[in-house]
């Protein structure tokens, strides 16, 4: 089945930069989700209803229900690098290719991570509301002490193309670098003089502690009540990668009992839920996922994601197709 003047339909889950959908629009009828929020599951569906093409969020739940929606579905393209929003093993049963938009938002993520570590650790959003609030009335030699940052140890969990970047940036800093990935990288080793250990000693030898690993079954929670145990006092914990990686209860726990001094999020377990008592600790530093939130690499992942609709349409492979 076809859609107006007998062109393919591609449903969008959400606004996205102009780019992509032009190049849609091209070739394709074009229909956009049009509120600003996460649609229902029955949204999701009745969207993709006779729908060639799905072009979708890390926000949307895409599971067998919602392709089932439409039998001429020959494409699901996520608006994102990472796809566990996706029922891949479903997909591929039912043969309809999942892509993503990898490589795209690494310096933007790396840059926010250590707006993240700069933030937290200078205590930056804290002054800022002080300042506003007219609180400031002169210069105090105890005012608002926060941790250094040049020098210190930081620790990245998980050496892909962002911890690799904030690797790069960190060397700006002369700071020692650890890592913990689940295999070596050696060329990383080389050029950052960074040292493989294990997550253990990372934690307790870290000044900053920064995650960049992929959330699978063995990385969630990877870091709860006994990791967040074994860090230094005056640690930081960063996570700019995915919010189910941390027992975010156990971290609110953690910050309000001291057990480290503070956290830099943009990731949330129950996103966009916050844990009981996240949001009033003052030694903590909260974004809303804004980790490839700029013009250039929303633009650009917009042009990946439409130019995977439009190959797997076309009958071609897609240039992002997702491994299974």
């Amino acid at each position: 089945m076809t859609g107006k003047a007998g062109k393919m339909r591609v449903f969008v889950t959400r606004q996205i930069p102009q780019v992509g959908l032009d190049m849609l629009e091209e070739h394709f009828e074009v229909t956009v989700n049009p509120y600003d929020r996460v649609l229902t599951e029955e949204e999701l569906i009745e969207g993709v209803t006779d729908a060639h093409g799905l072009l979708c969020l890390l926000t949307d739940a895409i599971t067998s229900k919602v392709m089932d929606a439409s039998p001429y579905l020959k494409v699901i393209s996520n608006y994102a690098v990472g796809y566990n929003n996706i029922d891949v093993a479903a997909a591929t049963q039912r043969g309809i290719p999942v892509t993503n938009t990898p490589g795209v938002l690494t310096d933007a993520t790396a840059d926010l991570a250590w707006a993240l570590i700069m933030s937290v650790g200078r205590r930056i959003v804290e002054g800022d509301t002080y300042t506003r609030k007219g609180r400031f009335v002169g210069w105090g030699p105890m005012l608002l002490l926060g941790g250094a940052v040049a020098g210190k140890t930081l620790g990245i969990v998980g050496m892909g193309r962002i911890g690799q970047a904030v690797a790069r940036r960190a060397t700006g800093f002369d700071m020692p670098i650890l890592y913990h990935d689940v295999e070596r990288v050696h060329s990383v080793e080389e050029l950052y003089n960074a040292r493989y250990v294990s997550l253990d000693e990372l934690l307790e030898t870290s000044d900053f502690v920064t995650l960049h690993a992929p959330l699978t079954d063995g990385t969630k929670h990877m870091v709860g009540k006994r990791e967040l145990g074994m860090m230094k006092k005056t640690a930081y914990l960063i996570n700019t990668a995915r919010g189910p990686l941390v027992d975010e209860q156990a971290l609110v726990e953690a910050l309000r009992e001291g057990v480290i001094a503070g956290a830099g999020l943009d990731v949330y377990e129950d996103e966009p839920k916050l844990a009981t008592g996240l949001a009033e600790l003052p030694n903590t530093v909260l974004l809303p996922h804004l980790g490839s939130a700029t013009l250039e690499t929303r633009s650009k992942m917009a042009e990946m994601a439409a130019s995977n609709v439009i190959a797997a349409l076309r009958g071609e492979t897609p240039p992002n197709l997702v491994e299974v």
